[in-house]
C-alpha cells in the first residue's frame, strides 16, 4: 500500500508571464506572481516614478517600455511565449485592445482583462476561450462591508443556490459547546471549521497573528492549524464556513432570503414600471400629436363652410365662431338665431359635431396636465427612508464601490446612511437614507455619535484618511474603515492609527487577477486574519495535479479547504450529478470533477506546483474487540487511506500492525475514530515515534 503520489513539486522550466500596467496593481500583480516561482516580464507606457515594492524592479525579467496595444511592444516583452498575460492599466478601452492584440500573437495566452464592461466582458468571454475580466473594486467592495459589520461575519458569497457565510465566534461559558465538544464534532454536512485558536493563545496574541502552535506540520498558515480532538472552552475563538440553502423547506424564510425575495421583486417592478412609462410617453406624445391635428383641420373646415354659407361676414369672425364651438359654445351661437335666417341642416349637425369633439379633446388635453401636475407631485414628495439612529453603518462616497458596499449591507439587513456631495437620481438606491452637499455638513447629520462604523470609499486616499477621521473625532468608539491605493501608504496609516482597518484594494484584488492567471477562476475572496482567502473553482483536468487526488490530500496536503464537490459528466449528453456541500475527505477526484476551495495564495501555488506535503503520521491498530469489527475496520481504512481493501483485510488479519501507508495528521486522526466507532483499537503514532513491529 504505497502511496500513489509525489509529495515534492514538479521540476519544470518556469512559466513566463506578462504584466500590461505597473500602477498600485500591476505592482501587487507582479509581487503575487513571483509567488508561483514564474518569470514574469512588464509592459508601462513610462517608468514608474516610485515603486510601491522595493525589490520590485529586479523581480522583472523584462521591462518594455511603450504602449502595450502596439504588436511590436508585445512582441519585444515576449508574449507568444507566456503562458498568461494580465492587462491591468487604469484605462479600460486600452485593456481590451491590448488584450485581443496578444490573443492575435499567440492564440493559446490566457488573458485576464480589467475591465468593468460587464455586457461586453460577458460577450468576449463567449467568444473568447481563456479569457476573464476583473474591475478590482467590485472585488474589494465585500471586504469593506464585512468589515463594517465587526468580527462576527468575516464573508459572504454564494455558489449557485448555496449561500456560504464565513463566521466568527468567541466562546463563552454558556455556550452549548462550551466544554462538551471536541472540534471535530462541531464539523456538519453544512458546517467546517476553518481555525480553532484556544483562549490562553488569544489572550497572548491579541492582533490574531497566532503561530502555528498545534500542528505545525499544516500545509496552510490559516488552515489545519488547530487539532480536531482538542476540546472547546470558554474564551475559545472558532471561525466556520456554513451554507444556507435557498431551497430550503422550512416555514420561515432566513432574512437573506426575504432580502433577495424583495430586491428581486423591486427589482421586477422598477422594471415593468420603467417599461410602462416609457411606452406610455410615446403614447401621450401619439395621443397629443392626433388631438392638435384634428383640432387644426376641423377648424379649418369649420371656417371654410361658415364663409361658404355666409353665416359669418368676415374670416376673422368665422374662425372665432369655430374656435366657441370647439370650446362647446354650441348654444351660444345658435340658440338665439332669427328664424328668418335658416341655418342648413348639415351645418348645424357639423357644428354640433365640433361641440361634441372639442369637448373631447379638452377632456384629453385636461387629463394630460392633470397627470403630469400629479407626476410632478409625487416626484417631489418622493422621500428616502429617515437617517437611523443608532448601530448604523455610515459610507462616505457612493461612487461604484459605495454603491456597492451600500448593497451588500442592504442585503444583509444592515441599517446604513450614504454621505456623498454627489447628486443621486431618484431610483439609485432608492431605500438608502441620503444626505447630500458638503461631507462635513453631512457628517454632522449622519448621527456619527451612535453609528457602528464609518467607510470611506472614495477615489482619493487622502480625503478617505481625512473623512475617516473627522467621523473618529466625533465618535472613537466606531470602526473605522478607510479605502486606499498605495501599500505604502496604507502600511503607515496602519501604523499611526491602530484602531482603523486600512484596506488597500489595489493588494486585496491582485491576488485574484494572479490566481486567474493561472487558470483558476476566482468566484469571490474575503478577509481572514491579515490573509486573503479566495473562493476558487477548478474543473479537474486529466493532466493537472488534482486528478486522482483523495479530497483528503487536497485539503491537508494542499492547505485549502473543500467546500463544493460536483461529479462531472463522463459523457456530453448525461446527466450532471447533484453538487455536494462540505464534501467528505474520501471522495478521489476524477476528470470533469468541479472542485470549488478556500485556499490563500500560498495554497493556489501549491495545488499550481504539486507541492502536496508529505504524510508523516502512521495509524497502528491494535485489536479488533469483535470478529464482524475486523470487516468494518478494514472497510474504514480502505476508504479513509484510499488503498486497496483486499491489503486492508489481510492488514486486519495480522494484528497488532502498522498501516504501512502514512497519513496526514488530521487525515490519521479520523480513521482513528472511525476505527473506534467500528471497534476497533488503534492509536496514532507521530513521526517520531518507533512503531512497533508487525506480527506475521
Amino acid at each position: 500500500m504505497n502511496d500513489r503520489r509525489n509529495s515534492v513539486p514538479f521540476s519544470s522550466p518556469p512559466d513566463h508571464f506578462l504584466v500590461c500596467g505597473l500602477g498600485s496593481l500591476g505592482q501587487h500583480c507582479v509581487v503575487n506572481l513571483k509567488i508561483f516561482g514564474v518569470q514574469v516580464s512588464a509592459v508601462e507606457l513610462s517608468p514608474p516614478l516610485r515603486w510601491e515594492v522595493a525589490t520590485l524592479p529586479q523581480d522583472l525579467e523584462t521591462l518594455v517600455v511603450g504602449d502595450c496595444r502596439q504588436a511590436a511592444v508585445l512582441e519585444q516583452a515576449g508574449v507568444r511565449h507566456c503562458r498568461a498575460a494580465l492587462f491591468v492599466t487604469t484605462d479600460e478601452q486600452v485593456n481590451l485592445e491590448a488584450a485581443l492584440t496578444a490573443r492575435v500573437l499567440n492564440p493559446t495566452v490566457r488573458l485576464v482583462v480589467r475591465s468593468d464592461k460587464q455586457n461586453l466582458n460577458e460577450l468576449l468571454t463567449e467568444q473568447l476561450t481563456n479569457f476573464v475580466a476583473f474591475e478590482p473594486t467590485q472585488l474589494a467592495a465585500p471586504a469593506f462591508a464585512l468589515a463594517a459589520l465587526g468580527e462576527e461575519l468575516l464573508g459572504v458569497f454564494n455558489l449557485g443556490s448555496h449561500a456560504f457565510r464565513i463566521r466568527k465566534q468567541i466562546i463563552d461559558p454558556q455556550h452549548p459547546w462550551c466544554g462538551h465538544r471536541q472540534v471535530h464534532e462541531v464539523d456538519t454536512p453544512k458546517r467546517r471549521v476553518l481555525r480553532h485558536i484556544r483562549a490562553d493563545v488569544v489572550t497572548r496574541y491579541p492582533d490574531a497573528q497566532v503561530p502555528l502552535l498545534d500542528n505545525p506540520q499544516s500545509a496552510s498558515a490559516q488552515f489545519y492549524t488547530w487539532l480536531p480532538n482538542s476540546p472547546i472552552n470558554a474564551g475559545d475563538v472558532l471561525v466556520t464556513v456554513e451554507v444556507e440553502e435557498e431551497g430550503n423547506t422550512s416555514r420561515r424564510l432566513r432574512p437573506r432570503q426575504q432580502m433577495n425575495l424583495r430586491r428581486q421583486g423591486q427589482r421586477l417592478r422598477r422594471g415593468l414600471v420603467q417599461f410602462w412609462q416609457a411606452s406610455y410617453k410615446q403614447q401621450i406624445r401619439r395621443v397629443a400629436f392626433l388631438c392638435g391635428m384634428t383640432v387644426v383641420l376641423l377648424c379649418v373646415l369649420g371656417v371654410i363652410l361658415m364663409r361658404v354659407t355666409e353665416l359669418t361676414p368676415t374670416v376673422a369672425d368665422a374662425f372665432y365662431a369655430t374656435v366657441v364651438l370647439l370650446l362647446g359654445g354650441y348654444g351660444d351661437l345658435f340658440s338665439d338665431l332669427a328664424p328668418t335666417d335658416p341655418i342648413p341642416w348639415w351645418l348645424r349637425l357639423f357644428s354640433l359635431g365640433l361641440t361634441l369633439m372639442g369637448t373631447a379633446f379638452i377632456g384629453v388635453l385636461y387629463a394630460l396636465l392633470t397627470e403630469k401636475l400629479l407626476t410632478l407631485k409625487f416626484e417631489f414628495l418622493a422621500r428616502r427612508p429617515p437617517i437611523p439612529e443608532r448601530d448604523h453603518v455610515a459610507v462616505i462616497w457612493l461612487g461604484r464601490v459605495g454603491r456597492r458596499v451600500v448593497e451588500l449591507l442592504q442585503e444583509l439587513q444592515q441599517p446604513v446612511v450614504g454621505i456623498t456631495s454627489q447628486t443621486l437620481k431618484p431610483e439609485t438606491l432608492p431605500n438608502m437614507p441620503l444626505i447630500t452637499g458638503p461631507i462635513g455638513e453631512g457628517l454632522k447629520n449622519a448621527n456619527l455619535a451612535q453609528a457602528k462604523s464609518v467607510v470611506a470609499v472614495s477615489d482619493n486616499e487622502m480625503q478617505n484618511l481625512e473623512l475617516g477621521l473627522m467621523a473618529y473625532r466625533v465618535n472613537p468608539r466606531c470602526r473605522l474603515i478607510i479605502r486606499t491605493y498605495d501599500q505604502v501608504f496604507t502600511d503607515k496609516v496602519a501604523q499611526l492609527f491602530p484602531n482603523a482597518q486600512v484596506v488597500c484594494a489595489s493588494a486585496l484584488s491582485a491576488e485574484a487577477f494572479a490566481g486567474a492567471a493561472f487558470g483558476e477562476q476566482v468566484v469571490s475572496l474575503f478577509r481572514l486574519y491579515h490573509q486573503t482567502v479566495m473562493v476558487t473553482q477548478y474543473r479537474v483536468a486529466a493532466e493537472d495535479t488534482l486528478h486522482g487526488l483523495l479530497l483528503a490530500d487536497v485539503a491537508y496536503g494542499y492547505g485549502v479547504v473543500p467546500i463544493l464537490h460536483q461529479r462531472g459528466a463522463s459523457d456530453p449528453g448525461s446527466v450532471v450529478a447533484v453538487p455536494r456541500i462540505m464534501p467528505s475527505d474520501d471522495i478521489r477526484l476524477e476528470v470533469g470533477d468541479r472542485l470549488v476551495v478556500l485556499a490563500t495564495i500560498r495554497g493556489l501555488q501549491r495545488i499550481e506546483q504539486h507541492h502536496l506535503a508529505l504524510r508523516q503520521w502512521r495509524v497502528e491498530i491494535l485489536q479488533a474487540v469483535a470478529y464482524d469489527a475486523q470487516f468494518e475496520g478494514a472497510a474504514e481504512i480502505a476508504r479513509v487511506a484510499g488503498c486497496d481493501i483486499g491489503a486492508a483485510r489481510t492488514l486486519m488479519t495480522h494484528l497488532p500492525a502498522v498501516l504501512p501507508q502514512p497519513l496526514h495528521r488530521h487525515q490519521a486522526l479520523r480513521l482513528v475514530r472511525l476505527l473506534l466507532r467500528s471497534r476497533v483499537k488503534a492509536r496514532v503514532l507521530s513521526p517520531q515515534d518507533s512503531p512497533r513491529p508487525s506480527r506475521n
